[in-house]
């Protein structure tokens, strides 16, 4: 049974002014994706119809930026969909003709009234292909509609500014009713319209001075030009839709499925989706987070070497997409969310495959920070990212007991270990005097607050950082036990006697005393603590083995809660700090600023409400009411998903990347921790 989400826009109770911060976004498992603003009009320089996933070296590449809609109706009056600003002028030509947009199983909707003629939109992203399907359909009013479609198109790099030039020449080749556009090295982009009497009417042009509001705000260039073949033309009646498919698949892929096929698949794939993931019957909530959390888990186009490594092992290449739109698959965001993604949504075996493809990846003890847009390679700056594969492994056994696989990492956990001990690049390794482990070079930004703008790490964090040793603790811990289980206990007393002077170490330096919670960093670059009060101290008590003492839970839960906790998530640094920014906003040097002093995170939530849970155990109903605020952002900036971060006073803007991929999988995890049933799972 299909979920409709009648969140984002009714015209009966919202104003036009929230149709521009209001987005959706479809994806299709490689990373590509669709995404635009409810109204229609493009505010981002990502915001597009087809942004489809390229093999390397192109990467994520705009091919199809806008369709401009227009309908003559049969009492001859004629009516214009979506929306553009040019020079700074809004056009909300569709807006008086929006009466909805919502979501069906995650899909969006648009319904039109136009008179007494009512049209539906809608857009499917094929799964596993750059084809995406924009259909319409009459779903009242007599008689039939003139439907005219024009393709509108700037084909570069999704990050590159909108005010590049269009580049080589676009050219156009027209076979029968197929159609291709091409232009330098790029794959063609193809279009196809199915409906009544479909014809092209030919005749290029440009849409010049186009506005991108938000990237405006950001800072970066703002305007630019879109180009088009022409228009199609076909009639709408309420009998058959009409459909433009865009691709850049070959002809026989992309035109393998109807419109009618490619929604009833897309549907049957969401509803397995939901099915399992075993969610009690009536938890609309857990079910779009679901359906959310499936725009995270892809299939890496471009990367073939990979690709070949895992299915010469009998595996497929996965990988998470840390956010939408921007970023790539993150090696610290994929571990986190790894859980909330595919192990509470019951897709075990993609969590498997996601793992092995780490750890091939390993190189001197760490795994990737990243995989760069278009690149084959990863870039290994990170202090966390690999204590992050340690957790993961871990949730991964517990949920599954998949006891031969935890054999086959555990050569590659113990690599990791060795190089963490003696030392390995930036810095990080073990402090022998304490058995803590440090980390930093100048230059780098290698723990999770890892904002850099033109060299200037705003938030260094070089020593010994509380959340780091709280991973290290919990990494020494789970390993111990994996190598008695394999090997025997003798064989882990090394292990574990690190793990014991690790913890000692730390609850005898981390603690604060004049302030009742733990220090940030210890021993940092001037010799000094730092005693800002950030959320990073969570995790001495929210990780499946504290390394805090017990009674020194309840003071650090309650300076957390008092200065950090927000209605959607926790504050990155106190109020009371000289250093914290209110707002996340402005150009890039100002948001770097402020990312990670003050600005809210989403994803911080889940720990929040493990510590809560660990230290006050019958607190649950307690627990569920500090995600109320992020269930009610649901309906807000990208409908059905959660936002990177917020700013950090009321009324908590949402900012940064629209859909966040720890952000979907924290709340999803934390939701149903607290709900009255829990996943069952085997394991220890």
């Amino acid at each position: 049974m299909s979920e409709t989400r009648r969140v984002g826009w009714r015209r009966s109770i919202d104003d036009e002014s929230s149709l521009l911060s209001r987005e959706w976004l479809v994806t299709n498992a490689l990373g590509g994706y669709a995404s635009g603003t409810i109204i229609g009009a493009p505010t981002r320089r990502y915001h597009g119809v087809l942004v489809a996933a390229l093999p390397n070296p192109h990467g994520r590449t705009m091919m199809l930026t806008q369709v401009s809609e227009q309908l003559r109706c049969p009492d001859g009056k004629v009516h214009r969909l979506g929306a553009y600003e040019r020079m700074e002028r809004l056009e909300l030509h569709g807006a008086s003709n929006l009466l909805e947009f919502h979501l069906e199983d995650g899909l969006p909707i648009w319904t039109y009234e136009l008179g007494e003629w009512v049209v539906e939109k809608r857009i499917v992203f094929a799964n596993l292909q750059n084809t995406v399907f924009v259909s319409y359909r009459l779903i009242a009013g007599e008689g039939a509609v003139r439907l005219s479609l024009r393709p509108e198109m700037h084909f570069r790099s999704h990050d590159a500014p909108v005010s590049e030039a269009l580049g080589p020449p676009y050219s156009v080749t027209m076979v029968a009713d197929r159609f291709e556009v091409t232009s330098g090295p790029l794959p063609p982009l193809r279009l196809l319209v199915r409906g009544d009497e479909c014809v092209l009417v030919y005749g290029e042009a440009k849409r010049t001075h186009i506005t991108y509001r938000v990237e405006a705000a950001r800072g970066y260039s703002a305007a630019g030009d879109l180009w088009t073949p022409g228009h199609f033309k076909t009639w709408l009646v309420s009998s058959r839709p009409a459909t433009l498919i865009a691709s850049t698949e070959a002809w026989e892929d992309m035109t393998a499925l109807t419109s009618e096929e490619a929604l009833e698949f897309d549907l049957e794939r969401r509803a397995r989706l939901v099915a399992i993931a075993n969610l009690a019957a009536d938890d609309a909530t857990a079910r779009e987070l679901v359906l959310a959390s499936d725009h995270f888990v892809v299939s890496p186009r471009g990367r073939v070497r990979d690709a070949t490594r895992a299915h010469a092992r009998g595996d497929e290449l996965r990988s998470v997409i840390a956010g939408y739109h921007w970023f790539t698959d993150w090696g610290r965001d994929t571990m986190i969310s790894l859980e909330g993604l595919t192990l509470q949504t019951g897709r075990h075996q993609e969590a498997r495959w996601i793992l092995q493809m780490f750890a091939r990846s390993v190189r001197d003890g760490l795994i990737p920070n990243l995989f760069p847009e278009g690149s084959h390679e990863g870039l290994y700056h990170t202090a966390d990212a690999s204590l992050w594969f340690f957790h993961a492994v871990d949730r991964y056994l517990d949920y599954t007991g998949d006891w031969d696989t935890g054999r086959d990492l555990l050569p590659i956990l113990e690599e990791i270990a060795r190089h963490h001990i003696h030392g390995t690049r930036f810095g990080i390794g073990v402090d022998p005097s304490d058995g803590l482990l440090r980390q930093g070079e100048q230059g780098y930004q290698l723990t999770w607050m890892d904002a850099k703008c033109d060299g200037w790490v705003v938030t260094p964090r070089r020593g010994k950082a509380v959340e780091i040793n709280a991973l290290w603790y919990n990494a020494l811990t789970r390993l111990g036990r994996w190598i008695e289980r394999y090997r025997g206990a003798t064989e882990a007393d090394e292990i574990r006697a690190l793990a014991a002077q690790a913890k000692e170490s730390f609850n005898a330096r981390f603690w604060c005393d004049e302030r009742q919670h733990l220090y940030d960093v210890i021993d940092g670059d001037d010799g000094k603590d730092d005693a800002a009060l950030r959320p990073n101290q969570l995790f001495a008590i929210s990780l499946p083995d504290p390394v805090l003492a017990r009674e020194r839970w309840g003071p650090v839960l309650d300076s957390v809660t008092r200065e950090l906790l927000t209605p959607v998530g926790l504050r990155s640094l106190a109020p009371s700090h000289p250093d914290y920014k209110p707002s996340y906003h402005g150009d890039l040097r100002t948001r770097d600023a402020a990312y990670h002093q003050g600005t809210v995170w989403s994803w911080l939530i889940g720990p929040y409400v493990d510590a809560l849970l660990r230290t006050r155990p019958d607190e649950r109903t307690r627990a569920r009411s500090h995600l109320q605020g992020l269930v009610a952002h649901l309906g807000e900036a990208c409908v059905g998903s959660v936002s990177e971060v917020f700013d950090a006073e009321p009324p908590f803007t949402p900012r940064g990347c629209i859909a966040q991929a720890w952000g979907v999988a924290e709340l999803l995890r934390a939701w149903r921790r607290t709900s009255d049933t829990t996943p069952v799972r085997q394991g220890e």
